[in-house]
C-alpha cells in the first residue's frame, strides 16, 4: 500500500463496542507487577520512563517510514541527533560534520563532544568522495545533513556512505527536510537517521519531538542503550501528537513542496534577489545530485539579497504580514527569519548578500507572493 494509506491506518485499535480510532495515551511513572521477580526483568518495561504502547506505536511508524531495524524517539530534534551521536564516539575520537549543519548540532560537537576529548571537524558539504582525504585512523563518525540547514547545500550520500564503510566508519545524517518522504537515507546505507519529528510530523507548532532511525538491530539498540543509560524520556501525551501527525503528514508536505517550489520559482527572477538556494529548482548547483537521490522537495529554501544594509534585511522582513518571525518549520503557518546573526561557515563558499530562510505553511501561495512583494518595498 501507499504511504498515506499505510500512515491513515497504522497503530490503529481492532474494532469492537465502540472502540476509539486512536490508542490509549498511557500517563505513569510505577509500573506494578504481580511478582517481585519480574521486577527486574529486562525484556519488559520496568518504569515509566521506558514508554508505553503509544510510544511503540509511533516507534512503528517512523521505522516503516524509512524502512528502520529501530527507532528511539526523544523530546526533540537535537536530542535525537546528540544522543545518537554520543552513542557511536568515545574519547580520543574524530568526528566528521559537514559545515552546513543545524547550528545546535554544531555547538554540542563545538563544546560538549570537546569536553569528552572528542574532535570535531568541518568539511565542505560538497566535498563527495573526497571525504576520504579527511579521514583519519581515529575517525568513528561521519554526521551529515542534507541539504545543508539554512545554505542548502545537496551532499552525495552514496560517495560519502561508500568512503565510511572502506574505513569503518558510522554514518549519521540529520533528514528532517525530506520528513523521510523525499529521501530514503537508510537505502543508500547511512546508519543512522535522525528527524526533529517537531516539524511535519508535529504540523502545528506545539509538541516538539525527535525521532533516530536505525538501520540495523545493533545501531538501534546502541542508540535506545544510550538514551536509557542518560535517562532519556518523552511524554506520551507528545508522543501521540507526533503519532496523529503522521495521520495528514503526506497531503501537508505535499502542498507546503508544491507552495515552497513556486516562491522559489518566482523569486529566482525577482529583481531584489541574488540566488535562490532551493535543491528542487533547477537553477541549484546540485540540483543534478537532488534529482538523483530525492523523489521530491521539501517547505523550505533561502534566498541571497542582492547586497542592501542589515536595517533593510530587518526591515524586508518586519514588514511580511502572513509570514512569522520564529524558528522552526513544517507547521501550518509560514515563516521567516534573517539567518546571517546565526549563519557560521569555516570550511565552504560565503554567500555574496543577505541570507533570508522561508518555511512555507499552508496558506495559498498567491497571498504568500503578495505579502512578499509588498515587503520587498522596504528594500531600496
Amino acid at each position: 500500500m501507499k504511504k498515506e494509506t499505510v500512515f491513515t491506518h497504522i497503530s490503529r485499535p481492532k474494532a469492537g463496542l465502540g472502540t476509539a480510532v486512536n490508542p490509549d495515551i498511557t500517563r505513569a511513572s510505577t509500573l506494578l507487577f504481580d511478582r517481585a521477580e519480574d521486577l527486574y526483568r529486562t525484556d519488559i518495561r520496568g518504569y515509566g520512563r521506558h514508554g508505553s504502547a503509544v510510544h511503540d506505536a509511533l516507534k512503528d511508524a517512523f521505522n516503516l517510514l524509512e524502512g528502520g531495524a529501530g527507532t528511539s524517539l526523544f523530546p526533540s530534534g537535537l536530542a535525537a541527533c546528540t544522543y545518537a551521536i554520543l552513542s557511536q564516539v568515545k574519547t580520543g575520537d574524530h568526528v566528521l560534520l559537514t559545515d552546513s549543519s543545524y547550528g545546535p548540532t554544531r555547538y554540542f560537537c563545538d563544546g560538549h563532544l570537546k569536553k569528552m576529548g572528542i574532535e570535531t571537524e568541518m568539511y565542505d558539504p560538497r566535498i563527495g568522495a573526497d571525504i576520504e582525504s579527511v579521514i583519519r585512523p581515529n575517525t568513528s563518525l561521519i554526521l551529515m545533513e542534507s541539504p545543508g540547514s539554512l545554505t542548502f547545500e545537496v551532499q552525495d550520500i552514496p560517495a560519502i556512505v561508500k568512503a565510511a564503510k572502506a574505513h569503518g566508519v558510522t554514518t549519521i545524517i540529520d533528514n528532517t527536510w525530506s520528513a523521510g518522504l523525499s529521501l530514503n537515507p537508510l537505502k543508500m546505507g547511512v546508519d543512522i537517521s535522525c528527524h526533529a519529528a517537531t516539524k511535519y510530523f508535529g504540523g502545528h507548532s506545539d509538541t516538539m519531538s525527535g525521532a533516530a532511525i536505525s538501520r540495523t538491530d545493533k545501531l538501534a539498540k546502541q542508540v535506545a542503550l544510550t538514551a536509557k543509560q542518560i535517562g532519556n524520556a518523552c511524554s506520551p501525551d507528545d508522543v501521540y501528537q507526533i503519532l496523529r501527525g503522521f495521520r495528514t503528514v503526506m497531503p501537508r508536505f505535499r502542498q507546503q513542496e508544491a507552495t515552497s517550489l513556486a516562491l522559489a520559482t518566482w523569486l529566482n527572477n525577482h529583481p531584489k534577489v541574488m540566488q535562490v538556494l532551493h535543491p528542487a529548482h533547477k537553477s541549484h548547483p546540485d540540483h543534478t545530485i537532488w534529482k538523483r537521490d530525492f523523489t521530491g522537495g521539501g517547505c523550505i529554501f533561502s534566498v541571497v539579497l542582492k547586497p542592501c544594509s542589515e536595517a533593510q534585511v530587518l526591515a524586508f522582513i518586519n514588514a511580511l504580514n502572513l509570514f512569522g518571525i520564529g524558528y522552526s518549520y513544517g507547521g501550518f503557518e509560514s515563516l521567516a527569519i534573517h539567518c546571517d546573526p546565526q549563519l557560521k561557515r569555516s570550511a565552504s563558499q560565503l554567500l555574496g548578500g543577505p541570507l533570508v530562510r522561508f518555511a512555507c505553511g499552508l496558506e495559498a501561495m498567491e497571498d504568500l507572493k503578495a505579502d512578499i512583494d509588498r515587503a520587498f518595498n522596504e528594500i531600496t
